[in-house]
């Protein structure tokens, strides 16, 4: 597994188990980078674009970061491993663990899916990459994700925009395709005061696994996790 496609915050080869992250639209490594315990060790995905990869272009399609994710996560698939996406990602680790299925590698024993309605139902917000930007910003900051260190800054804003709006097109073109459930354990999670994703669209991951599914949901609004990593880390620990 080369090193820029997952980031390990804190190496750990006594755990038992493997997380991979999955970040939102803008996120990277450093979001996540205290998503660790002693009993996990956690991988980090690190989409092109942004931190060490910053002079990589950004990929736009779902479709094209699962196909890299798939070809590099092979070897660290050598001890049990679970995924957990928030937003964009819970995408990227649903068409992930469906590929993983596809070619006969060894499947994540279960996803944790953040932040994302269930991907078969059609999306009921407008698209939002192709706005222009002041009014692209505008409604990204709508979603209380970007720190508020970053939004004071107008040269941090110019560099950060192309990212948000590759990973939005990314996200916003994605075309579900009917497949047979996964047989694996699915946990959804989101935010009592999401205004992107309601509780109806967020169980309708129910229909994806023919093993068992759980819903949690916490105070927050989208980024929910920011204020409840604790507690998350709690209940994936609990599902291993």
């Amino acid at each position: 597994m080369t090193p820029h496609w997952f980031v390990c915050p804190k190496p750990n080869p006594s755990a038992k188990t493997r997380l991979f992250i999955f970040p939102y639209a803008g996120g990277g490594p450093a979001a996540f980078s205290k998503w660790t315990t002693n009993n996990i060790e956690t991988h980090i995905a690190h989409y092109p674009g942004r931190g060490s990869r910053f002079n990589e272009p950004p990929l736009k399609r779902i479709d094209a970061l699962v196909e890299n994710f798939l070809r590099e996560i092979p070897p660290a698939l050598d001890k049990p491993f679970v995924f957990f996406g928030h937003s964009l990602g819970a995408l990227i680790a649903f068409g992930l663990a469906r590929s993983l299925r596809r070619v006969g590698l060894p499947q994540p024993k279960r996803l944790f899916l953040s932040a994302h309605a269930a991907p078969h139902l059609p999306d009921p917000n407008s698209p939002l990459h192709a706005l222009h930007d002041d009014e692209f910003l505008q409604a990204v900051k709508n979603f209380n994700g970007i720190p508020a260190e970053i939004l004071n800054q107008p040269e941090a804003l110019t560099l950060l925009i192309p990212i948000l709006r590759a990973d939005f097109e990314a996200a916003e073109t994605y075309r579900f395709n009917d497949e047979p459930p996964l047989d694996i354990p699915i946990v959804a999670l989101g935010g009592d005061d999401d205004p992107r994703v309601s509780r109806e669209e967020l169980e309708g991951w129910a229909s994806h696994t023919s093993a068992s599914f759980k819903s949690r949901y916490f105070s927050g609004d989208h980024f929910f996790i920011n204020l409840n990593r604790d507690s998350i880390l709690e209940i994936i620990g609990a599902e291993l």
